[in-house]
């Protein structure tokens, strides 16, 4: 058997793949269906949850306080992605800011990354942490208040566009 012959055309990638995939997952959440209050907690607990960082476990935070909460839970998962790859360090940097600025922590240096600076990190223990959690959590009930009123204006006025296009093709 002779293996297939080559074209000559590459297959190529699409130019803006990245804008591509926000443009569909901003679809996708235009697209919800349910009442906006619910949509909006939704993303407020998302939001919340994707302040912290549990890394992996973010997603299931969300969906979680969205199933007690009674949000929705698609709008949860997907506003988790606010902390992502391109946003982990600066959010979390900021929220370690924040958490030092209300309890007061000391300022800590670390050497370059090696292996002493492994060790002086693990020191800084517990203090690290909450230090960190504490500013997560004062950032994440912030974000979530100003998403959740934010979100349920855009909501409610798209819910209403979409009830008026409805009755306008009824009428037709």
């Amino acid at each position: 058997m002779t293996p297939p012959r080559h074209t000559g055309k590459r297959r190529k990638l699409p130019r803006h793949w990245l804008t591509r995939s926000f443009r569909y997952t901003y679809l996708k959440l235009l697209r919800l269906r349910g009442k906006p209050k619910v949509l909006a907690k939704g993303l407020a607990l998302g939001v919340f949850a994707g302040c912290f960082p549990f890394f992996g476990v973010q997603s299931l935070l969300g969906l979680f306080l969205a199933t007690v909460c009674r949000g929705s839970k698609v709008a949860a998962l997907a506003a988790t992605w606010i902390s992502n790859p391109l946003t982990y360090v600066p959010l979390f940097v900021f929220n370690y800011k924040i958490g030092k600025l209300l309890l007061g922590t000391k300022d800590t240096e670390l050497t370059p990354l090696d292996i002493e600076s492994f060790t002086a990190f693990k020191e800084l223990g517990s203090t690290f942490a909450i230090t960190l959690l504490t500013g997560c959590f004062v950032v994440g009930m912030i974000l979530a208040v100003i998403t959740y009123f934010y979100g349920l204006a855009i909501l409610e006025r798209m819910h209403n566009q979409s009830v008026n296009r409805r009755r306008l093709k009824k009428r037709k």
